[in-house]
């Protein structure tokens, strides 16, 4: 099961731009990843920049409308994932628990909807979308 721990930091709705981790918070999230990655869990992690760097395209009678951020509405904002693979859920919340956050960070676990999860008729309408095939060639052979 493919599980993404998304960072959500306390105070990133209102990051400046140019907004960088703390050097002394790095250390040990470099050894947290590090740990992920010896226990072969983690496929993937990535930090984001600040929403004030970002835009959103929202929806409405079928058109988009693009908005810059900073976003005024925004409380919790996602700072950074990673993604890894465990058996359960039970599992990525365990390392989830292990994380170096801050005071009043928080850390949402989503598991990632497989297309095997999808009913039949969705499956075979995304049966010739090469990007699904190969993802799920590649799980078949890990």
């Amino acid at each position: 099961m493919r599980f993404m721990m998304l960072v959500i930091p306390r105070d990133y709705a209102d990051a400046p731009a140019d907004r960088m981790p703390d050097p002394a918070d790095m250390a040990p999230m470099m050894e947290y990843n590090e740990s992920l990655q010896k226990a072969g869990v983690l496929l993937e992690l990535h930090g984001l920049r600040p929403p004030s760097t970002g835009a959103r395209v929202s929806f409405s009678g079928g058109k988009p409308t693009v908005i810059d951020g900073p976003f005024a509405e925004a409380k919790e904002v996602v700072g950074g994932y990673w993604m890894i693979q465990v058996r359960s859920k039970e599992e990525a919340i365990e390392w989830a628990t292990r994380a170096p956050m801050r005071n009043g960070d928080m850390i949402e676990i989503r598991q990632v909807m497989e297309v095997e999860d999808f009913p039949e008729e969705i499956q075979k309408a995304a049966a010739d979308f090469t990007y699904a095939q190969e993802r799920a060639a590649r799980r078949n052979n890990s």
